[in-house]
């Protein structure tokens, strides 16, 4: 092999394993947290979102909730450092239960997709999704579950 040829290959591997590893970890299963429904509000500490790696303190962008009580999870966004948007994890297609990638929601039967916010981005699904309202008191969202 030529060295042209050696150094062409040996750059091709190294994007391909940078591109893989990527795509793999972007893969990797959410974690379903399971938190307690005080009254009517589903009780989420804001330390839920934190994490340290390598001694720096770093923010989930989002995390899924789930209770007994729900029949559906419900993904949490942090979108500011004190905004955050609880969506119900039901397609308003046909009600299966979404699936989260980064910043969307996609449906696995049809293929709706719902950003953020719980906007449609993609249909067949023609409604947005249902969102809750949040209270922040004591380093904990309090969303609120009424007419459920």
């Amino acid at each position: 092999m030529e060295r042209k040829d050696f150094i062409k290959t040996c750059c091709i591997a190294c994007i391909g394993g940078t591109m893989m590893t990527t795509i793999l970890s972007s893969c990797a299963a959410t974690a379903i947290l399971h938190r307690n429904i005080i009254g009517d509000d589903l009780i989420v500490p804001i330390a839920d979102f934190e994490s340290t790696q390598h001694h720096e303190k770093r923010y989930h962008s989002y995390i899924v909730v789930q209770n007994d009580r729900l029949k559906y999870p419900i993904c949490v966004y942090r979108t500011e450092s004190q905004e955050y948007t609880a969506l119900w994890m039901k397609c308003t297609h046909q009600g299966t239960e979404l699936q989260v990638f980064g910043d969307k929601l996609q449906c696995p039967a049809h293929g709706s997709e719902f950003n953020n916010q719980g906007n449609l981005i993609n249909g067949p699904a023609d409604k947005p999704l249902r969102t809750f309202p949040i209270r922040m008191e004591n380093n904990q969202l309090n969303i609120s579950l009424k007419a459920l």
